[in-house]
């Protein structure tokens, strides 16, 4: 049998899309070629991608001139810890939520959606004072911390929770026939089968730890314990003004981590947003 011709008005269908995409994606390119231009150059010829005016100076500067690597590599370490954890724990929330009958189940997962709809504004403050009183300021802890137990963590605890419904209690069943107990049907069992959904909730969990400028303005003053987002910010004279080719050199370094991990996570992400609103 041959192969079922596309619509003819697929193309223009494609077309449309395309011109929807530019939009979003000049700006992206914008910042692309401008990280490897001068200060001057970027205003004066915004849209010259002459490869020969192009120069790596810029990534060399922010690196040699400010605590640059130290401070990326704290964005990663920190990353490093929040996104697995947030996985873990939102994983073992979402099959309690799911698949557990205890008292007050209902109840407990109601406030943690409410902690989704309550502002970090209004919790910094108690949470501040109470890390104060444990000696923690001006360290990662409070970051990691307030990272994990955030509205992104309520909201993985929700994907997880979701996700887990659409499964078939046969499958428990079926492990705890085979010996297995509650951990060991969750281990087992249920772990390998949510792959999209972990998948989306570590999506949510490095954009939540990578781009949080509130929880590290707080708690860190050092300047070797910056992460990115506060990095950002230093890239200025001191009468005020801004370094907008080392912004925009670091700014493309920094979305860099942010693009790749949607690239190679998108099809779980789209799997599991749609299969979260199926069951509810």
């Amino acid at each position: 049998m041959r192969a079922e011709r596309a619509p003819r008005w697929s193309w223009a269908l494609y077309a449309l899309l395309v011109l929807v995409s530019l939009p979003f994606l000049l700006p992206l390119l914008w910042l692309l070629v401008s990280a490897f231009k001068t200060s001057a150059a970027i205003f004066s010829s915004p849209f010259d991608v002459n490869l020969a005016h192009l120069s790596l100076a810029n990534v060399r500067q922010v690196f040699h001139d400010y605590p640059f690597a130290r401070q990326y590599v704290n964005s990663v370490y920190i990353a490093a810890l929040v996104v697995p954890l947030t996985m873990l724990l939102s994983a073992l929330a979402g099959y309690a939520f799911a698949r557990l009958r205890f008292p007050g189940r209902d109840v407990v997962f109601i406030l943690t959606l409410v902690a989704m709809m309550v502002p970090s504004e209004l919790t910094a403050v108690p949470q501040f004072v109470a890390f104060s009183r444990l000696g923690l300021t001006n360290s990662h802890v409070p970051v990691i911390v307030t990272q994990i137990f955030s509205a992104t963590g309520a909201l993985a605890v929700f994907l997880m929770r979701q996700h887990f419904i659409t499964l078939p209690p046969e499958l428990d069943d079926a492990g705890r026939v085979d010996g297995l107990g509650t951990l060991g049907v969750f281990r087992y069992i249920m772990l390998p089968l949510s792959r999209p959904a972990l998948a989306t909730v570590a999506i949510f969990a490095v954009l939540n730890s990578w781009n949080d400028y509130f929880n590290p303005l707080i708690y860190l003053s050092r300047e070797g314990l910056l992460t990115l987002p506060l990095a950002l910010q230093r890239f200025t004279d001191p009468l005020g003004g801004v370094y907008w080719n080392l912004t925009l050199a670091a700014g493309v370094l920094v979305a860099l981590p942010v693009l790749l991990t949607f690239l190679l996570a998108q099809r779980q992400f789209i799997e599991s947003l749609a299969a979260s609103g199926t069951k509810g």
